[in-house]
This record gives C-alpha cells, structure tokens and sequence, in this order.
C-alpha cells in the first residue's frame, strides 16, 4: 500500500503519479475546460487509484478561490429567499461547495459591502439578488468572480439572470378575475422602485386596460412598506363605499397580510390571488389561489448555470424565463357576486 506523508494523497501526488502538472489536476477535479479527454480520463483513474478527495483548503490555494458558492439576498426572513436559500445549499454541496448566504435588506450600501467582504475571501462564484440601487460598481468589485443574478437583474449587467416573466404571470392572473366578472380589483405590492414590483403591477395594469378599465387610486396599493405589508392596506380597503372585489397580491409577503386581514373581518367572499405560494395557503378555507412563483426550480436553475460558468463552460450571458402557472386552489375562482 502507498505510503503518503500527511496519512492521505494530495494534489500533489496525483500530479506527480500521472505525469502533470498540479493545475491541470485541477481543471480535472473541478471540471474545467482546456483539458484533452486522454489527459482528463488518465488524471481521473490515478485520483480513483490513489482514493483522493478534493480537499477545500488545497483548492483555494491552488486556484486562489476557496469552494463556497456566496449567496446575497434580500432576507432570509421573506419566504421566498429562505425557501431559495435552502435549494441553493442542497444543491452546492451535493457540487462539492460550501454556501454563505447575507442579507442585504434591499439597501444598496450593504448589498456593496456584502459583496466587497465576500470576493475578499475568494468565493468560487456568486448568486445574487440585486437590490434596486446603481448597479456601476458591480463589475469592478466582483471582478472575475463567475456571477449569476436570480429573480431580477438590472439593464446592461452583461449577466445571466434566473427568474420569471413577472408582467406576463400577473397578467395571467388579473385576467383569471376579469374572466370571473370582477371589475373592482386591488392591487397590493411593496415597494414600486422595486422591477419584480413594477413589472407585475404592469401586467395588472395591462389586464385592466385590455378590459377597457381604468384603475381608481384607491385600489392601486403599490408601496406598501409597513411591517405588515398587505394587512393594514387590506382593512382600508374593506372600509370603501365600493371595496373590491377582488385582490391581486404582488408577492408572499404581502398575501400573507392580506390573508390574516380578510380572515379577521370574517371576508372569505373576496376573491385572491398571490403572486407567490406561501406556508398553508392550501390549508385555508378557501385555499390561496397562486402564480407559481418556483423559488425551488429558480434556485436550482441559477445554481446550474452558475457551476458551468465555474467549471470555465463558455456560455453566452442570458435571461433564462422560467414557467408560472397558475395553482387554482377556491380563493382565485370565486365570482363576484351581483350587487
């Protein structure tokens, strides 16, 4: 049996058994370019032969990038991120890369700072939710950091970017409403500055105007900033001498204000839909009518894209559109009722 000095093989004894140098192993154990397929199977059989296991430490110093994939966010507390976060993570480590995950709290400043402490500990690639704020440092504080954008992205990044036909899926589901005979639907959103918002108040808006409506003040709530984004805008709402019919909620942590508000005045006749499912939405009485906006398939898209860009794959930077159907669960398909 092979004797190796530190108890096990390490990069170096590959290398010197197959006859390469240690950055060619390297590509090998990483999957990168540049490699001949005699070199990559010969390299792969003595890494087999000898039981070597990629060590986290050794890559970092022969590639100068450690194996932890960063992941900037806006918070892990908005359902949608945490739910992201946790496929990201299953599915880096199941690559062989660590996560480190930060929150930005939507603030620019601290989406740089993030962003700066991390490329100063040489992360192998960078997921990122980019907040609504100049976007002109990005490139020289990443550098060649392989970057891939999830749910939104902002004009001219020159990156991929993961996520959803936001106007198209809120579209979608207004017209759902408009089809059920509402004509007084609300629109509850957080911040307007916001593109995700923006775009899917759009395809509100679009739906209204096709059906040759015009949308009163009073039910275009689109900057709902309060802790309980959805609720206190909901209990207005009910108080109008016309209140609506129908709500079109632009993301879950909206819904879910809004849910506890209609639940409160005892109002399951008002028709919902969420742009975004949420924990129990499918337990409610009626169940909460969905766009299916998939953290899951968005996480594991983006995480993909971004260990091919890793592994040195040339690849075109792209907008990559994943589906929204609509999950009919009651509250969705309740018609308005004649006055």
């Amino acid at each position: 049996m092979t004797e190796f000095p530190t108890g096990r093989p390490t990069v170096y004894d590959v290398a010197r058994v197959a006859g390469v140098s240690i950055k060619t192993v390297s590509r090998v154990v990483n999957r990168s370019s540049g490699v001949s397929d005699k070199t990559r199977r010969l390299v792969l059989e003595v890494v087999n032969d000898l039981g070597y296991v990629v060590n986290p430490a050794a890559r970092s110093l022969v590639t100068g990038s450690s194996s932890t994939i960063g992941v900037i966010v806006d918070s892990i507390a908005d359902p949608f991120f945490a739910s992201l976060v946790s496929v990201v993570e299953v599915r880096a480590l199941a690559a062989g890369f660590s996560t480190q995950v930060a929150s930005t709290w939507r603030d620019p400043q601290l989406e740089r700072d993030q962003l700066l402490r991390m490329t100063r500990e040489n992360i192998s690639g960078l997921l990122l939710a980019p907040t609504m704020g100049d976007h002109d440092y990005f490139a020289a504080t990443v550098k060649d950091v392989p970057a891939v954008l999830v749910d939104r992205g902002w004009p001219g990044s020159g990156l991929d970017v993961v996520g959803v036909n936001d106007r198209a899926g809120a579209r979608a589901a207004v017209e759902q409403l408009l089809g059920l005979g509402h004509r007084r639907i609300a629109f509850l959103g957080d911040d307007s500055k916001l593109t995700t918002t923006a775009h899917r108040r759009a395809g509100y808006l679009d739906a209204l105007d096709a059906a040759g409506l015009s949308v009163p003040p009073e039910l275009d709530r689109h900057s709902l900033l309060m802790a309980d984004p959805g609720g206190k805008a909901v209990f207005e709402l009910l108080e109008l001498d016309e209140p609506p019919t129908a709500l079109f909620s632009s993301n879950s942590r909206t819904s879910l204000g809004a849910v506890r508000a209609l639940h409160k005045r005892r109002r399951t006749d008002v028709a919902m839909i969420s742009f975004g499912d949420f924990d129990l939405a499918d337990a409610l009485e009626p169940g909460i009518t969905v766009v299916d906006h998939d953290p899951a398939l968005i996480a594991t898209a983006a995480v993909d894209r971004l260990l091919a860009r890793i592994g040195g794959t040339d690849l075109v930077p792209t907008e990559i559109l994943l589906p929204t159907p609509l999950v009919k669960r009651g509250s969705g398909e309740l018609s308005c009722s004649p006055s």
